[in-house]
């Protein structure tokens, strides 16, 4: 096994703590217990270095060897590459896994990120725009609603599906979203309720406070 290094920001202002998307690789190496380092990028200053990982200046990315990797559907594809408990390697199994990884960030991330980021921001929730934003998310959630309550894991047994497909879905929790989508909430409670989450989420957050102590803040 190649040496597994994640990229992420050596700082990030409180708002996003918890919710910024090495979570989401970090999760993943938790549930299959693969040995990995966590490396930082400044969060203000994103120069030729970083963008020569990741073109957009944002994080994380992964290196494996030689193989450098952004974007965190990418990133959870290549490790569901290396464990039968991230992705299924039978092909029905892995074609369900597959098809929900794009769904959560094609489908339910597209209604989900503006309408969170609203949230966050505190914009009014009075406006033309804002109902556009709200009534696109309501219907997205409609069809996961039907989804899962028909099953507890997306693609038969926990996946990188359910990885992205909860955290997706966090956010929106985060402000009483899925309020009305029960099926939605228990299926969020049960990712979140895992070991490898709750690692993942409490290394996120002491990686952020360590910086903060670093700056004297």
């Amino acid at each position: 096994m190649a040496d597994l290094t994640l990229t992420t920001f050596d700082w990030v202002p409180e708002m996003p703590r918890g919710f910024v998307r090495d979570l989401r690789v970090r999760w993943a190496l938790e549930e299959v217990a693969l040995p990995y380092r966590v490396a930082s990028v400044p969060f203000g200053d994103r120069g030729p270095a970083h963008l020569a990982h990741q073109p957009f200046g944002q994080v994380p990315w992964l290196t494996d060897g030689d193989l450098s990797i952004f974007e965190t559907g990418a990133i959870l594809l290549h490790l569901g590459e290396l464990s039968e408990a991230l992705m299924p390697v039978d092909p029905r199994g892995r074609s369900e896994t597959i098809k929900w990884v794009f769904a959560a960030l094609n489908s339910v991330e597209m209604a989900s990120l503006p309408w969170a980021m609203s949230k966050f921001m505190g914009h009014a929730d009075d406006t033309p725009a804002w109902k556009f934003v709200d009534e696109f998310l309501k219907l997205r959630l409609k069809h996961m609603e039907a989804v899962l309550a028909e099953r507890e894991w997306l693609a038969g047994s926990f996946s990188i599906a359910d990885i992205l497909m909860a955290d997706v879905l966090r956010p929106v929790n985060r402000f009483d979203g899925l309020a009305n989508h029960p099926a939605c909430r228990a299926y969020l409670a049960r990712a979140t309720a895992r070991p490898a989450f709750a690692k993942a989420h409490a290394d996120q957050m002491a990686h952020f406070a360590a910086a903060d102590k670093a700056r004297g803040t």
